[in-house]
C-alpha cells in the first residue's frame, strides 16, 4: 500500500509541475512533468486495479 501512496503523490506532483511549467512557458519542464504524470499515473492506476485498495495479501 505504501508503494501506491508514493506513486499517487508523485503523480500529483507531476500535475502541479505541469501547471507551473505551462505558466512559465518552460518547454522542457512541460515535457518532463507530463511524462512523469503519464508514467506514474499509469503505475498508480494499475497498482489499484491489480492489487486493490486497500492492498489484499494473497
Amino acid at each position: 500500500m505504501g508503494l501506491m501512496i508514493i506513486f499517487a503523490l508523485t503523480t500529483l506532483l507531476g500535475v502541479f509541475a505541469a501547471i507551473s511549467s505551462f505558466r512559465n512557458k518552460n518547454i522542457l519542464g512541460i515535457g518532463f512533468s507530463v511524462l512523469t504524470f503519464g508514467v506514474f499515473g499509469w503505475f498508480t492506476v494499475m497498482t489499484i486495479i491489480h492489487h486493490g485498495y486497500p492492498a489484499v495479501h494473497h
